[in-house]
């Protein structure tokens, strides 16, 4: 006897083998196809020059530490604000920390341990493109230490430098893919797909000296010298090579 469903079978099963054989035809797999990387790097000066400033306090009442921090604080903010310009030096204030101090709370052997004090410290960071006026503003904020210094590329800087690095690597990824399909025995190639990435080492600022060490040299121009940074961008990507 003829059962309708299995004839419904044998047709959906046929109908999806023939679907699955098109899928297939219509995508063959890839052929002549190449994947590439091409970079360059351009040396650039540094162009942005950080300072921090800090300062620490200890004392046995929260209120009277935090008292002297910010009395600190503020005698460098107003050295450093005479000096603040857009871009050129910038003025914000950095980390702020008060913590309490533990031990035993009396001689006594046993004792328990409790809070013995308070210990804090405040930051000012100072930043810009004039290096010589931030340089010398480190021998006018003696309530001050210098902490950290550090070089880096500015926001524009960085911006043109990543253009012409870029266009560098774009040319060399497009010479490297015509020297290969010219090698294989092709006539040019096709871009199938392209990824652009651009880096610089980054740039924290470094401690300089123990805070003991920078006090002593406060009434003096902090010496600076701002290097070279290296910006290098990279084209990764396939091309597909094409025949004459």
């Amino acid at each position: 006897m003829h059962c309708p469903h299995k004839s419904l079978i044998a047709i959906l099963t046929g109908l999806l083998a023939w679907g699955a054989t098109g899928v297939q035809a219509q995508t063959p797999p890839p052929r002549n196809v190449v994947a590439l990387s091409a970079s360059a790097t351009l040396e650039v000066p540094k162009d942005w020059l950080t300072v921090v400033f800090s300062t620490a306090r200890e004392g046995t009442d929260a209120a009277a530490v935090q008292g002297q921090l910010k009395t600190a604080l503020d005698a460098a903010l107003a050295e450093a604000r005479k000096l603040a310009r857009p871009g050129q030096v910038e003025v914000h204030t950095g980390a702020f920390s008060l913590s309490p101090k533990y031990g035993p709370v009396s001689p006594a052997k046993g004792a328990a341990v409790g809070i013995i004090g308070w210990q804090g410290s405040t930051e000012l960071v100072v930043e810009g493109r004039d290096t010589q006026a931030i340089a010398q503003l480190t021998a006018r904020v003696p309530s001050l230490a210098i902490a950290r210094v550090g070089f880096s590329l500015s926001r524009e800087a960085r911006r043109g430098v990543d253009a012409d690095v870029t266009a560098q690597a774009i040319e060399r990824f497009r010479a490297r893919a015509a020297e290969v399909a010219r090698l294989f025995g092709f006539s040019g190639y096709e871009v199938r797909e392209v990824a652009v990435t651009s880096d610089e080492p980054p740039s924290r600022p470094m401690p300089v000296m123990r805070v003991q060490a920078a006090r002593a040299m406060v009434e003096e121009a902090l010496p600076v010298e701002a290097g070279k940074a290296s910006v290098t961008a990279t084209v990764n990507g396939s091309v597909q090579m094409q025949r004459p």
